[in-house]
């Protein structure tokens, strides 16, 4: 506990540094995000463990990144926050209506459906037992999920430090790129869904994408081009996030860059276990990845 303590402090330290003058405004507002962080981190462990469902952080991806900019937006009042909260909320909102068609929320909180993927992980030789998977679910799937989302949302606080900086023309590029992408993973995951039904439901009176039920996975659409439209747009909305932090503090490099690099790697390992499921689920699916590229389409055929 003594370390986890020294861990937050020395997170605190770096999201204070360079300030132009002492703040004790931005020492409260670091202060509630960790605090907020630390709660809710607890609270999806100890709930995950008492129902068996580890999509506890799942159910509250979309809902974090929303708090933290409402709590900065109502610290530090500028332009510039004010549109990040805007296009937060709005891939929030968008975000959590594909978990909810997904099953994944329930009248009772706890309930609702589970990530395929953490049933599977529940089967590894290394993680089975539930001593085992309960440290893995302390340490991942509970906390560094949670101090990640913290992390990828930290460029709020950046534009909060130096919130009386100007709106730019990197401001308007960000914002552009930021709804460009949230239009394209929600193309994507509407595909996504009504390939879904298609393949539960067999409707035979939709055949969009014959192609795809005939072998089990999507590969038409957006999917025609990448492997996984929705995960390369995810990734590229929060870098696209992070240059609002550029933006106002005229740093290229800085601290919050942490968050998207992170989340980065995270949806590179993602993407590895889930098409490790795919490949030994489909036959066709290996033939699939020689011939479409996994995030960025090719332009030259």
């Amino acid at each position: 506990m003594t370390n986890l303590f020294h861990y937050f402090s020395l997170i605190k330290l770096v999201m204070m540094s360079d300030l132009p003058t002492a703040d004790i405004h931005f020492v409260k507002l670091t202060t509630s995000w960790i605090i907020m962080m630390i709660s809710v981190a607890g609270i999806c462990f100890l709930v995950s463990e008492l129902t068996r469902n580890y999509s506890q952080v799942d159910k509250l991806w979309s809902l974090m990144p929303v708090l933290y900019s409402l709590r900065t937006l109502a610290s530090y009042q500028s332009p510039r926050l004010l549109i990040m909260c805007i296009l937060v909320m709005i891939w929030g909102f968008r975000l959590s209506f594909n978990f909810y068609r997904k099953g994944g929320y329930n009248i009772i909180p706890w309930k609702g459906e589970e990530d395929y993927r953490w049933k599977i992980m529940r089967q590894n030789p290394k993680l089975k037992g539930r001593f085992r998977f309960g440290l893995f679910n302390l340490i991942f799937i509970s906390f560094y999920q949670n101090l990640l989302i913290l992390l990828f949302s930290s460029p709020l606080l950046l534009v909060a430090k130096y919130n009386t900086s100007g709106l730019s023309l990197l401001d308007i590029a960000a914002a552009l790129l930021m709804l460009l992408f949230i239009i394209t993973e929600s193309i994507a995951d509407n595909q996504q869904d009504r390939f879904q039904k298609q393949k539960r439901y067999i409707r035979q009176q939709d055949r969009l994408f014959t192609h795809s039920l005939n072998n089990g996975f999507l590969s038409e659409g957006l999917w025609r081009f990448v492997r996984h439209p929705n995960f390369i747009s995810e990734q590229i909305i929060w870098i696209s996030f992070y240059l609002f932090g550029v933006a106002a503090s005229g740093k290229w490099i800085n601290w919050t860059l942490t968050g998207s690099f992170l989340l980065v790697l995270l949806f590179l390992g993602s993407t590895e276990f889930t098409e490790h499921i795919s490949s030994s689920k489909y036959p066709g699916y290996s033939a699939y990845k020689k011939e479409v590229p996994k995030f960025f389409p090719r332009i030259f055929r």
